[in-house]
């Protein structure tokens, strides 16, 4: 769509997620800014790197940031190359100290400081296909127009902090802190660790302050009681509608999710877990105010991880993504009041518990390794 002068693409298909992703990097020109939380030396991370070497052969400046947590299972025969062919690649916390539990949990690409491409989809082949069986569901959006020079600052900002300030945490929060929020109908926050809230934490808590409606399609759903009970508002005095993960690589962050159903079901919210694929979206639409993005819903993405997410203010817009929402709602599994009563019983409920207190600290890589018992979905045989 185009609104106030930018262009946005929402892609929903990971084999299309591919297919633009290379399309762009095999069509820069000056510069390629990456970073990544996951970047995987597999089928689709293998496509990419090459996209990425040929770039650099014809002269197009790379600079890359990886999360080193995420980004783990890389060896230095798979990124050495791209070194090696001159682009300058750093990692994001490399090293045990104060700020090792903060992630850099974006996912981000800056084609000739033109053209942004972000969301919730990392560099693997689970993220951009659309026929293995443990494909993602997720979403790309791609993005030019105006705003694109603030993207372009802060991937400057944040290669230089990682360059040569990695695991100094007060300068990591001034400069997120020092992010301004934008008034404009397009715009991008950044969430990280600060003392107060993020400029991403603290736009959303604003948006939902003055919310009538909210719909919300959300992998990782964990959020502290404050905005839990903002939420619950919401649901008594308007309209909230949520579609949950019922199927992940990571059973501790549903049963966090599964925690607070209780709660916002006795206000009137309505639930749906989807469950055909693993569920990997972020995506928030309230009133006519859409984010999207690479943050979760969740205390690590709210207060912790590095992340950045696009607000667009346009009704259309948030239509459209509203209609996207309830088609997905049209797939997955609807939780009601009796059918979540007659699954948490007092193990299971303990299960949820410690799973929500296990995703609120650890991070993402950790917590897919816990599975508390919960790896099925306890709501799939009642459908």
């Amino acid at each position: 769509m185009d609104i106030s002068g930018h262009q946005i693409d929402i892609i929903t298909s990971g084999s299309e997620r591919l297919h633009k992703l290379l399309t762009l990097l095999n069509g820069a020109q000056r510069s390629i800014d990456l970073i990544m939380y996951i970047f995987a030396n597999d089928e689709a991370g293998q496509q990419v790197q090459a996209a990425l070497m040929a770039a650099a052969a014809r002269g197009v400046r790379l600079r890359i940031i990886l999360d080193r947590f995420g980004s783990s299972t890389l060896s230095a025969s798979f990124y050495e190359p791209l070194r090696a062919a001159g682009a300058s690649l750093c990692f994001f916390s490399k090293r045990w100290r104060s700020s090792y539990l903060i992630r850099n949990h974006q996912k981000l690409i800056l084609i000739d400081n033109e053209i942004v491409m972000t969301g919730g989809f990392n560099i693997a082949h689970s993220y951009l296909n659309d026929h293995s069986a443990d494909r993602w569901l997720d979403l790309g959006v791609v993005v030019t127009g105006p705003s694109v020079i603030r993207v372009r600052k802060w991937c400057e900002q944040l290669y230089a902090y990682t360059s040569h300030d990695d695991g100094k945490i007060l300068k990591l929060r001034r400069l997120i802190r020092r992010w301004p929020i934008s008034r404009s109908k397009v715009s991008w926050l950044i969430g990280g660790p600060t003392e107060r809230l993020s400029p991403w934490a603290r736009a959303l808590k604003r948006d939902v302050l003055q919310a009538r409606t909210i719909d919300m399609a959300m992998a990782y759903f964990s959020p502290g009681q404050g905005m839990l009970r903002r939420l619950g508002h919401i649901a008594r005095t308007g309209s909230a509608h949520f579609i949950m993960a019922g199927k992940s690589d990571n059973a501790a962050t549903i049963g966090a999710s599964r925690l607070l159903y209780g709660y916002l079901l006795k206000r009137g919210a309505r639930i749906a877990e989807y469950s055909r694929n693993p569920f990997h979206m972020k995506l928030i639409v309230i009133d006519d105010i859409t984010y999207v993005g690479s943050a979760n819903f969740d205390v690590r993405s709210l207060f912790l991880n590095v992340e950045i997410m696009l607000r667009v203010v346009d009704h259309d817009f948030a239509a459209n993504m509203r209609r996207l929402i309830h088609n997905v709602t049209i797939e997955s599994d609807i939780i009601t009041p009796e059918l979540h009563r007659s699954r948490a019983g007092l193990l299971t409920r303990l299960r949820w518990l410690l799973s929500f207190m296990i995703v609120s600290v650890m991070d993402y890589t950790v917590s897919r390794r816990l599975n508390f018992g919960l790896g099925e979905n306890p709501y799939r045989d009642r459908r």
